[in-house]
């Protein structure tokens, strides 16, 4: 049961936004949950540095035996929204919008996305991740943009939704540079407390969100999540 219902949760957060539209919704503001190191000064994106390939992106993601308690799957690109940017009200927080649908402006060359789902089946938290694809210095200005708007922006509506509780949380010490937040969005009626946090490793943009069905005031990106993923990109890249 607990995998059905993250299942479909992943489905529909991913879903959600598309260019096709859906009901309305709503939320309210959310406490950020946990906290974490803050992040060391951002290192400048190499001069050059080209995106990954589309083999690349698949050789560097996470499979299952990769993440000690987790099982990793793979969502194919027909189940992902489309990368086109749709706008969102205010333009302030657009970055935040389309990284909800792990899309960014500029627009990556390519992206990979999996589900991480703990083994233990009383955990009920649900991790989706994203390796996006850019050259190095779209890649850095992905991650000033997603910072700047975490910062400005509380509350946007997007192709009919509405997501409030947009807060900037203190952003792990990965990476070349980290950008971490919480935002609440409606599932299926329901109100979603969401986690993101965002690594920049090298010309990669990492991308990670964790949601909690159960329990809304436990939405932290598990830590070892993040280690791995770019352990295994450090390799490939």
């Amino acid at each position: 049961m607990r995998r059905a219902v993250a299942a479909a949760a992943v489905v529909a957060a991913l879903g959600v936004t598309t260019a096709c539209g859906g009901s309305s919704g709503s939320g309210d503001a959310e406490k950020p949950a946990g906290s974490q190191k803050s992040a060391a000064p951002a290192k400048p994106a190499e001069e050059g540095a080209k995106a990954l390939t589309a083999a690349e992106l698949e050789k560097a993601v996470v499979a299952t035996g990769d993440v000690k308690g987790y099982k990793v799957e793979k969502v194919g690109k027909n189940d992902l929204p489309p990368t086109v940017s749709v706008a969102a009200k205010p333009a302030s927080c657009q970055p935040l919008a389309d990284m909800f649908m792990f899309s960014t402006r500029p627009t990556a060359k390519d992206r990979v996305v999996r589900t991480l789902m703990a083994t233990d089946e009383l955990d009920p938290k649900v991790t989706s991740l994203a390796l996006l694809a850019h050259d190095g210095a779209d890649a850095a200005e992905v991650m000033k943009d997603l910072r700047t708007a975490s910062k400005n922006c509380t509350a946007y509506e997007h192709v009919d939704y509405k997501y409030s509780g947009v807060k900037e949380r203190p952003a792990p010490d990965a990476g070349d540079e980290a950008v971490s937040y919480d935002v609440k969005g409606v599932i299926d009626g329901d109100k979603v407390p969401m986690t993101f946090t965002v690594v920049r490793s090298g010309s990669t943009v990492v991308a990670f969100y964790t949601m909690n069905m159960l329990d809304s005031s436990k939405t932290d990106v598990p830590q070892v999540i993040v280690d791995a993923q770019l352990a295994k990109l450090a390799k490939t890249a």
